[in-house]
């Protein structure tokens, strides 16, 4: 049996402390957790690989006013307790549908996934259709990844392309001021907290042992069913900054848009009341920062389409 209940924000002198939000102890382990707004569907944050709930503060606080809004971090990531990595994506599941039933955060959710996040959420869906009302994809992972992609953007590649400890260390000084600018108008207190924590270098080691799990993920998940029949709203994004652009060929970024596009198409054409609305203007990592209207805009669409199919 599973056991949880709801602690402050306070941490051991180790570890730094949230600047919002609380932590829901789930089996012995807390695990860090922001709640914001009131009603529902609760629309639901999920992280991508490297970031942490608070990253999403911005797009959680704005759709925080018309519904329920929740960030959290998984467990072994950000403010949560440590765990072995890489997990599988039922046992990510299973962590994340406890920790909103102890929340006391009423199903059915619209899940928001961002980049690996996307995996989790399908895995979610799988085991508990009953608790998805709708789906908002932020140029999401899919288990189909490697059937749109070329040779040289297979899951496996896309675990060797991603920066490693060395490369993130030299790149210390550039993300430190990338977080600068895309923090910048976040509140003092959060803005701070994330940046000290960022400093640490542990997140970052959790975002490089998450990212080494990718194709067993969509193993996984290619033993489970589709998608329920729920709205579902892909945002694509093709943009892609110069540091980005720097880890693999121009081509090698042509091909993986044009599988993208191509993979999100399939993924709302599988699904009665899809959509799928193509982002040129900014780079994967900083969609949430960039366009919070596009990411604000499907959330509110699907929540709409949702409430239309349950009348």
């Amino acid at each position: 049996m599973t056991n949880s209940r709801m602690t402050n924000n306070s941490t051991t002198s180790a570890r730094p402390a949230p600047p919002v939000g609380g932590f829901q102890e789930i089996d012995d382990r807390k695990v860090f957790v922001h709640r914001s707004g009131s009603g529902g569907p609760a629309v639901v944050f999920l992280p991508g690989a490297g970031a942490v709930g608070l990253d999403y503060f911005g797009v959680q606080e704005s759709v925080a006013q018309f519904t329920t809004a929740v960030t959290y971090d998984r467990g072994g990531t950000g403010y949560s307790d440590p765990v072995p990595l890489p997990r599988s994506a039922a046992v990510v599941a299973a962590e994340l549908r406890e920790l909103l039933r102890a929340q006391h955060i009423a199903a059915p959710y619209i899940l928001v996934p961002h980049s690996l996040g996307g995996l989790y959420a399908h895995r979610f869906a799988q085991l508990y259709p009953q608790d998805v009302a709708g789906l908002v994809s932020l140029d999401a992972l899919h288990r189909d990844w490697d059937d749109f992609m070329p040779a040289t953007a297979t899951l496996t590649a896309v675990e060797r392309m991603a920066p490693g400890r060395e490369q993130l260390e030299q790149m210390r000084p550039a993300l430190r001021e990338m977080r600068a600018e895309l923090l910048a108008d976040y509140p003092e207190h959060v803005r701070q907290a994330l940046t000290e924590a960022k400093e640490s270098g542990e997140w970052a080691e959790a975002g490089i042992a998450e990212r080494t799990g990718l194709a067993d993920l969509a193993t996984e998940l290619r033993a489970g069913p589709d998608l329920p029949d729920v709205p579902v709203v892909a945002l694509t994004v093709v943009g892609a900054d110069p540091a980005q652009k720097a880890l693999a060929a121009e081509r090698t970024w042509q091909e993986m848009n044009d599988g993208k596009t191509r993979m999100d198409a399939a993924l709302v054409g599988a699904v009665t009341h899809g959509e799928q609305r193509v982002i040129s203007d900014t780079a994967h990592h900083r969609l949430c920062f960039d366009r919070p209207d596009a990411v604000v805009g499907a959330v509110r669409d699907v929540i709409a389409r949702a409430q239309l199919k349950n009348d």
